[in-house]
């Protein structure tokens, strides 16, 4: 089975071409970020106008690095949502006037089920298994019972950890996306600096990264009126380590109270190599197996909806070309039409 997949969900215009879930034969990624970074973060309209202008282009580029034509092609994946809805739409024309004119199925996926099935590519996880989500729109805990089975097990109340990250990056003036410049920035500074609550610690799987955030800023804030220098590097140091206690004891404890051994960490901000490292020696000391996508496949991509769609059609085995885009799709929502 060779599936071509498109991602368009946000600001990536991707195509990637999969071979039975577990070969990538090719891929192309253009990212819109130079361009959305002038702004502070995504703009909708512009997002969508750039991945019509690009398309056509990633999804040849894609098919000359595989070596393959559209013959060859057994069916088209796109992502239906989560998402900005004219960025979705994009991509969905043009898997749908594929997935015709070639008559072959179009398999419709839900992006944040193609980021737990990212780490497909390189390991093959035991289900069941818990799975972190985290990027800039979401911070949750599913357990993955058996394939497409997911049970919401905790969520962030307020702003996504991603998210979080974004703004504080704003408030210091280090640019978009927040993520990388932050921990970059961290390197050189003091995780023990300064003490940011790491809050709902004891309340549940729940998250919530407003108080954090406020807290950051209030710190910020209290330095400029007393005239102090602001230590960046250790602002940032002392913010990522209360977000990487937070997510380490939250993932702990959604695996043993399930009696799982084996967790996931998936999404954008999985890039984050401080935090890998971190839940990494973590989990080995409590005798628990992490799993992480390589690095290039955190964010989003067209690979991870091609992976996806395999395990989709193999084991729902359902598509169908009436398909519409769904920007508030959730992780447990199944229905594509």
């Amino acid at each position: 089975m060779i599936i071509l997949a498109i991602e368009t969900s946000c600001d990536e215009t991707a195509c990637a071409i999969v071979q039975d879930g577990t070969t990538l034969l090719g891929h192309t990624l253009l990212s819109q970020m130079s361009t959305h970074n002038r702004y502070g973060g995504v703009v909708p309209e512009l997002a969508s106008r750039m991945h019509t202008e690009s398309i056509h282009t990633v999804i040849y580029k894609t098919l000359q690095k595989s070596a393959l034509s559209f013959q060859d092609i057994n069916a088209i994946a796109v992502t239906q949502g989560p998402g900005l809805e004219g960025a979705l739409l994009v991509g969905m024309a043009a898997a749908k006037t594929m997935a015709v004119s070639l008559n072959i199925p179009l398999i419709s996926v839900n992006h944040l089920h193609g980021h737990i099935y990212s780490v497909f590519l390189t390991q093959k996880p035991r289900l069941p298994f818990i799975a972190l989500l985290i990027s800039g729109g979401h911070t949750q805990l599913i357990l993955v019972k058996k394939h497409f089975h997911f049970e919401l097990l905790g969520q962030t109340r307020d702003d996504a950890v991603g998210e979080a990250f974004d703004k504080i990056a704003r408030y210091l003036k280090l640019g978009y996306p927040g993520g990388p410049v932050i921990e970059e920035t961290a390197k050189n500074g003091d995780p023990t600096a300064f003490k940011f609550p790491r809050a709902m610690k004891h309340d549940g799987l729940d998250f919530s990264f407003s108080g954090l955030k406020t807290a950051v800023i209030q710190q910020i804030m209290a330095l400029e009126e007393s005239k102090k220098t602001i230590p960046i590097a250790d602002i940032c140091a002392s913010f990522q380590q209360a977000v990487i206690d937070i997510l380490i004891h939250k993932s702990l404890k959604a695996a043993r109270s399930h009696h799982i051994e084996r967790v996931l960490v998936t999404g954008g901000v999985s890039a984050n190599q401080t935090l890998i490292s971190e839940m990494t020696h973590a989990f080995k000391e409590k005798g628990l197996r992490l799993y992480s996508p390589p690095l290039e496949y955190c964010t989003d991509n067209a690979a991870m909806i091609g992976i996806a769609a395999h395990f989709q059609m193999k084991h729902q085995k359902e598509w169908s070309y009436r398909a519409s885009v769904k920007p508030g799709l959730g992780i447990c929502d199944l229905i594509r039409r």
